[in-house]
């Protein structure tokens, strides 16, 4: 089957050394036989066996060391046959990088936030950056992964947005709206310019290296894009947002743009350089598809209904495989799945996606 999606973003090339996974062949847009399936923060939250490595390791030693990171992103498929394996590791993990000391309590604390064109002129350039200071951990701990999964499952990377870490890093730690950050980028329009540039720069080589370690594709994660009206996210982020997914695009790497809790930007980031535009649950993914045919849609099942009773799960799931056809459709939940979803509930998410094939 022709592909018939958009060839000006790179999708449904037939180059022989790609990468025949299914997830690979739907980012390009080609015909699958079913759906592919992964699950964000698929590796740890639910699993047992990840509850009784936090029992002995902090979160910081489990992503900075990357035999524990290694095996952590495997362990979902002791239980679930999804398409794909996420690396574990965190949005933070090439801030250090830039000089940036931080700790988790367990979210994101930064010991001096960002208040100042003075600090933002004090972080590195990541261009004087050997890539090997930037979370080198994450690229080994994907090399073994890679060794170890088997050839038919994707590995994918990760990393945060420029605006989602530059949230982090002005206001200290994850608060409500985020008042310091907006406030910071109004008062000190430069130096928030500044420090965003310095963001691009370094997510855009991490990115790319990790595509080097043998990440198939990469989702920018911008967590906190709704922060914004329309009109200042256009003046202040869109810029930067878009130079970080040309230079991954000019670099071959596959892109998957993750959006949250910002209906106000869906339309423009549908518009933006990406291989597949991945949304939360807020948005109808059948009608966006409609909206926009070309482009690779992955989501976006409501978390919450993972908690539901088995029967209710697969009502919603069966719901959403047929608001859009399987080509162009990576499924996944609209954001991480719960600390407290059963397991029952992905093997029944499982289940009705694997029907797919067998119809």
């Amino acid at each position: 089957m022709t592909s018939t999606f958009a060839p000006e973003l790179g999708i449904g090339a037939s180059d022989p050394q790609q990468s025949s996974t299914l997830i690979s062949r739907a980012v390009r847009g080609e015909h699958v036989a079913r759906r592919p399936l992964w699950v964000m923060r698929q590796a740890g939250r639910i699993l047992p066996e990840y509850r009784a490595l936090k029992e002995k390791h902090s979160f910081l030693e489990l992503s900075r060391n990357a035999e524990l990171a290694a095996e952590v992103t495997l362990l979902p498929f002791r239980h679930f046959d999804f398409d794909a394996a996420i690396t574990f590791a965190d949005i933070m993990s090439p801030l250090p990088a830039l000089g940036v000391d931080l700790d988790f309590a367990p979210g994101p604390i930064i010991a001096e936030p960002i208040r100042s064109r003075a600090q933002v002129e004090r972080l590195a350039d990541p261009d004087a950056l050997d890539v090997d200071q930037i979370a080198p951990e994450v690229y080994l701990c994907q090399k073994l992964v890679r060794s170890e999964l088997p050839k038919h499952r994707a590995l994918l990377g990760f990393g945060g947005a420029p605006l989602t870490l530059a949230a982090y890093l002005v206001e200290g730690r994850g608060v409500r709206d985020f008042p310091q950050l907006r406030a910071f980028m109004r008062a000190e329009p430069e130096a928030f310019s500044l420090l965003m540039d310095k963001l691009t720069r370094l997510v855009a080589r991490y990115l790319i290296e990790q595509h080097r370690s043998g990440a198939e594709a990469v989702q920018v994660f911008d967590s906190w894009a709704g922060l914004l009206e329309l009109k200042s996210w256009r003046a202040l982020v869109r810029p930067h947002l878009l130079r970080l997914l040309e230079t991954l695009g000019e670099a071959g790497v596959p892109r998957i743009l993750f959006l949250h809790s910002a209906p106000q930007l869906v339309e423009e980031f549908a518009m933006l350089p990406c291989e597949v535009l991945a949304v939360d649950w807020r948005t109808d993914l059948g009608q966006l598809r409609e909206r926009h045919p070309n482009l690779v849609m992955q989501g976006n099942l409501d978390p919450a209904i993972m908690l539901a009773p088995t029967d209710i799960v697969r009502q919603h799931v069966r719901a959403l495989l047929a608001s859009l056809p399987a080509q162009g459709h990576i499924l996944n939940l609209g954001h991480g799945v719960l600390p407290n979803t059963p397991l029952e509930s992905l093997h029944a998410l499982l289940d009705e996606v694997h029907k797919e094939q067998q119809a």
